[in-house]
């Protein structure tokens, strides 16, 4: 596909990172940030992203003594709110969150407004986590068997967060690996598409523990099984989709900050350092933890590298199935 790209792997990693003109930059890391910080997220409130985005943020206008606010902006599988960031001013006080749809995207859609490569700079990731196939009580199956092989005898279909997100590239996993075709409902986010497996709209979701398990200990939906290679902490006795009877499916989900690229070196480095530090305090990794979302920080060279390499991924897999955006 004919991607804006270029040579801009190693501008990823590099833009804003320069350290031209070091007497500016040290200014404005003293004063950094002036004004209140937002913090885009691509999906609709009160999904998954949620637990792990506003504890992070609420530390960190703490810190900053400015307050740091979420700015939802749902719609196109992050997209939107990509868009506006990479449209905003270099200067660390637009921020995006990012998941596995960011690097999806660019495989997904060859004519994205902006260039997932060279208009962002990483920060750092901040976490790993399962996704946690669910269905509604009405549906007969209690294993991942009995749900494929009811698959194979009347039409299913599975809701996501919206076209290209990993709740959409998990089900179509699924259906490759398992010789289904479930049917996929894209959503505008996970919250959404929660309450309507909830109220039995749709059968099932690969959705983000952070949303699955309360609705789990409350009755309203089943858990059969995690997407990831282990089991979650949270959910114990819920094997992986591989040992439950599709073998080889993995399908992880991760989390992760960008800002526009020419960002200033002395502001990345800042955020960097700040956010990893909040990541490491016991509260939010007992948070964290607690709904089998893992910390993991990195620095901005690591996790630039590391959405170069996810975008490479996830193209090979958009290419296979065939997958197109509306």
């Amino acid at each position: 596909m004919a991607y804006r790209y270029r040579s801009s792997a190693v501008a990823f990693v590099l833009s804003g990172l320069c350290a031209c003109g070091s007497g500016v930059y040290a200014a404005q890391f003293a004063e950094y940030p002036t004004r209140p910080v937002r913090l885009l997220v691509g999906f609709a409130a009160a999904g998954g992203i949620d637990p792990v985005a506003r504890p992070i943020a609420q530390k960190l206008s703490a810190i900053f003594r400015q307050q740091v606010i979420i700015d939802n902006r749902p719609g196109a599988a992050g997209t939107i709110a990509a868009e506006i960031a990479a449209r905003a001013q270099p200067d660390g006080h637009t921020i995006l969150f990012i998941v596995p749809a960011f690097a999806i995207n660019a495989g997904l859609n060859p004519k994205l407004p902006f260039d997932p490569i060279a208009d962002f700079t990483g920060v750092t990731q901040l976490a790993d986590a399962n996704n946690v196939l669910s269905v509604h009580p009405s549906v007969a199956a209690n294993t991942v068997k009995d749900l494929v092989a009811l698959a194979k005898t009347k039409p299913l279909n599975f809701g996501s967060s919206g076209i290209g997100t990993i709740g959409h590239l998990a089900g179509e996993l699924f259906n490759d690996l398992a010789g289904t075709r479930i049917a996929h409902v894209a959503y505008k986010g996970g919250g959404p598409a929660m309450v309507d497996l909830v109220a039995g709209h749709i059968h099932m979701i690969f959705a983000s523990p952070g949303t699955v398990v309360p609705q789990v200990k409350a009755g309203r939906i089943r858990a059969l099984a995690v997407t990831t290679a282990t089991r979650a902490a949270a959910l114990p006795d819920t094997p992986t989709i591989a040992e439950a009877g599709v073998p080889g499916y993995e399908a992880k989900n991760w989390y992760g900050l960008l800002v526009p690229a020419r960002t200033p070196v002395a502001i990345v480095r800042r955020l960097s350092t700040e956010v990893r530090g909040v990541l490491d305090m016991p509260d939010i990794r007992a948070t964290l933890i607690a709904q089998a979302v893992d910390p993991v920080p990195s620095t901005p060279e690591q996790f630039s590298a590391f959405v170069k390499a996810e975008i490479t991924k996830w193209g090979r897999v958009v290419k296979a199935a065939g997958i197109r955006a509306e």
